[in-house]
C-alpha cells in the first residue's frame, strides 16, 4: 500500500498539471481551432494534443519510473508494454464534442491506477471553474481563482440515496439501455451534464447514480471514478464487480474499453 505522503506527493503534481493545462485548453477554446477526426471518427483538436504534451511532460519529468497512457498518444499506438504494478492514465480533454460544440462542461482528467484500481484523481472544468479531487480516505472540490490558483478546499463525500433518486446522465451518449434504466428507478430526478462531471456529482452529492450504458474507455473514467471512490462511492460493472483498470486482450473489445457501469453514492435502505 502507497504512503498518504506519496498520494499527497502525485495529487499536487496533478493539480499543478490540471490547472496548466486548463488554461491552456480555455486559450484553444477562446482562439477557436480546426477540428480533425481520429480513425473511430471521434474529434480531436489542438486543445487536446497541447493539453496532453503539458500533462506528460509533467507526469514524466516527476514520475520517471511510471508509465502514462494518455488517450491521444494511444490513438496513435504509443502505449507502454508493462501496467501491471501502477501507471497514469491520462484524458487531456474529456468532452470533445461539449468543447467543439461550445458548451462549457469539458475536463481535464489525470489519474494513477495502482493493480487496476482507480486511486488518485482530479477532474477539472476549466470553462466553469469546478474543481475535484480525491485520494485513498479524501475527496475534495477546490475553488479556483480566475487566474488559475488554488483558493479553497473543502471535504465532499457521497450522499445515502433518498426518494426521488437524482441521476446524472450523458448529454452526448444518451441510449435506449440508459433510459431503460431510468425508468426501472422509478421516479428519478435527471440531470444532464457532459464529460466526467457525471462521477464529481454523484462525489459530491448532488446526484446518486450514473449509469453509462455506451461506449466509453479508460481514460474517459479513471480520474472520475478515482474521485468518486475517494468521496465513499464505487463503480460497478453489470455483473457487480468493481470495474477495473488496464484492460488489455480483451476478447469482445479493443484494450482500455470498458464495459458498461454503474457509478453510485451511498445506497439507502431501499436501494
Amino acid at each position: 500500500m502507497a504512503a498518504a505522503s506519496d498520494d499527497a506527493r502525485i495529487l499536487d503534481t496533478f493539480e499543478r498539471l490540471a490547472l496548466e493545462a486548463g488554461r491552456e485548453v480555455m486559450r484553444v477554446f477562446h482562439a477557436g481551432c480546426a477540428v480533425d477526426r481520429k480513425s473511430d471518427s471521434s474529434p480531436v483538436t489542438e486543445a487536446d494534443r497541447e493539453a496532453e504534451k503539458i500533462i506528460l511532460t509533467g507526469l514524466r519529468a516527476a514520475f520517471p519510473n511510471i508509465p502514462c497512457v494518455a488517450e491521444e498518444e494511444a490513438s496513435a499506438g504509443v502505449v507502454p508494454p508493462d501496467l501491471d504494478g501502477a501507471f497514469f492514465l491520462i484524458d487531456p480533454l474529456d468532452g470533445t464534442k461539449e468543447f467543439v460544440n461550445r458548451r462549457t462542461d469539458f475536463t481535464v482528467n489525470i489519474a494513477l491506477v495502482r493493480h487496476g484500481v482507480p486511486e488518485v484523481g482530479v477532474v477539472f472544468a476549466p470553462c466553469i471553474g469546478r474543481f475535484f479531487s480525491g485520494r485513498p480516505g479524501r475527496a475534495e472540490s477546490l475553488e479556483i481563482s480566475g487566474d488559475y490558483q488554488i483558493i479553497g478546499r473543502r471535504s465532499v463525500s457521497v450522499r445515502t440515496a433518498a426518494a426521488p433518486l437524482a441521476v446524472v446522465a450523458s448529454r452526448s451518449h444518451n441510449t435506449p439501455e440508459t433510459e431503460a434504466y431510468i425508468s426501472s428507478l422509478g421516479a428519478a430526478e435527471i440531470v444532464s451534464v457532459g464529460s466526467s462531471l457525471k462521477f464529481c456529482l454523484v462525489a459530491g452529492a448532488e446526484a446518486d447514480v450514473y449509469p453509462r450504458f455506451g461506449r466509453t474507455m479508460e481514460w474517459d473514467t479513471a480520474a472520475g471514478d478515482a474521485v468518486l471512490r475517494a468521496a465513499g462511492g464505487m463503480t460497478r460493472t453489470l455483473d457487480g464487480k468493481p470495474l477495473a483498470y488496464g484492460k488489455r486482450g480483451q476478447s469482445d473489445d479493443e484494450d482500455f474499453a470498458n464495459p458498461h457501469f454503474i457509478a453510485k453514492g451511498r445506497a439507502g435502505p431501499d436501494q
